[in-house]
């Protein structure tokens, strides 16, 4: 079975003040963030990787740049946060598990070669940024066999800061999936990974990828940051 890959793509960004999704945010090297990430998908897991996108908002820009993939429709967009995005998507997936990403990040290949050694073992994981903790970003803690055990922007002395890519295996899958649906609709789906582990016992692996780029684009100052990579 191939690959299944989420990419959420739902929301306006308005942060960034753009007219069309933020996915589609063109970076210096030509292309958009999500071509970006469709290339790094590629890279890592072939071809043949089924990339299925969450749309919503401004959706037919989407689907035009992006015929191949298959499309979750959020129809709530505009008043729910990425826990019912990804809720929908793994409602839609097949039978295995999936990884998924937020569509406003550009990041290095390399990320996904060590996600691919994960997911080819059927472990549940959150990639992780160690070298720095800031106070607005998703960070974390871990337990005393070193798996996720807190996953959220209020954790106190957080280790590290959630990148935005993420796998659940075919095992986990349901359990995160029923966590998903008791989360609050502002809720972020770290919210529905952080319940899952407290209540069903999930283990989520942290892969530390701080010695990699990844810019999660919310702010102009984000996007510039990003592009410095492709000069």
């Amino acid at each position: 079975m191939s690959t299944q890959i989420v990419i959420l793509a739902a929301g306006m960004g308005s942060r960034l003040g753009r007219s069309l999704p933020k996915s589609l945010t063109e970076l210096s090297d030509g292309r958009t963030i999500m071509q970006q990430q469709f290339d790094n998908i590629h890279h890592a897991f072939g071809p043949a990787a089924k990339v299925s996108i969450v749309v919503g908002y401004k959706l037919e820009h989407i689907i035009e740049a992006f015929p191949e993939a298959s499309f979750v429709y959020n129809e709530q967009y505009d008043v729910t946060n990425t826990s019912k995005s990804l809720m929908r998507a793994l409602r839609a997936s097949a039978p295995g598990g999936v990884l998924w990403m937020n569509g406003d990040v550009v990041f290095d290949p390399e990320a996904l070669e060590r996600a691919a050694k994960l997911v080819a073992r059927e472990q549940s994981f959150v990639t992780v940024n160690t070298a720095k903790v800031s106070d607005e970003e998703v960070k974390y803690t871990t337990d005393a066999q070193g798996y996720i055990r807190e996953l959220s922007k209020t954790v106190a002395g957080g280790l590290g800061e959630a990148v935005g890519i993420n796998y659940v295996s075919r095992d986990d899958k349901a359990a995160l999936l029923r966590q998903l649906g008791r989360v609050g609709d502002q809720d972020y789906f770290e919210r529905g990974i952080e319940l899952a582990i407290e209540q069903d016992g999930l283990r989520f692996e942290p892969i530390d990828i701080s010695d990699l780029y990844a810019v999660e684009v919310d702010f102009a100052e984000d996007l510039e940051r990003a592009n410095l990579l492709f000069r």
